[in-house]
């Protein structure tokens, strides 16, 4: 589970890196700050065309580096930029973000495992008492039948 967390961070800062490279490429060229990152997207497209040959399929690296830019953009250009509807990528950031807060594989359905001190501790108690444990049954089974 650890691990897991680890690469998380690491893909965090990453993209955080990413983005900061970013907008130091578009204060180097110093000129439009959205002029040079529409120049951008095309670039990484004709990368990732000349990589695949039939349907076009973006890897999650591809989605990081679109939604770098994509801060980078207003987002009423983002139609006519990015090769992909702006419902995708807010799509692909819904998704990338749900993943964070997402709890349904991180606990295990049903009772948690009683701990060893205690099984030990009721066992104990069972052999010195032995009436008593009789009587707790008695007792649960007549409260279950009502």
């Amino acid at each position: 589970m650890q691990w897991w967390l680890a690469c998380r961070v690491l893909l965090k800062i990453v993209y955080l890196l990413t983005c900061r490279v970013l907008g130091l490429a578009v204060l180097a060229f110093r000129g439009d700050r959205a002029k040079d990152a529409e120049l951008l997207v095309p670039r990484h497209e004709n990368a990732v065309l000349r990589r695949h040959a039939g349907r076009v399929r973006y890897e999650p690296g591809d989605r990081v580096w679109f939604a770098a830019v994509a801060r980078l953009l207003p987002r009423r250009c983002w139609t006519g930029i990015f090769p992909v509807t702006p419902a995708t990528l807010l799509t692909w950031h819904r998704k990338l973000a749900g993943r964070k807060y997402d709890t349904s594989k991180r606990r295990k359905p049903g009772r948690p495992p009683t701990v060893r001190g205690v099984a030990r501790l009721v066992v104990r108690l069972a052999e010195e008492n032995p009436l008593y444990v009789k009587l707790v049954i008695m007792w649960n089974s007549l409260t279950v039948s009502q």
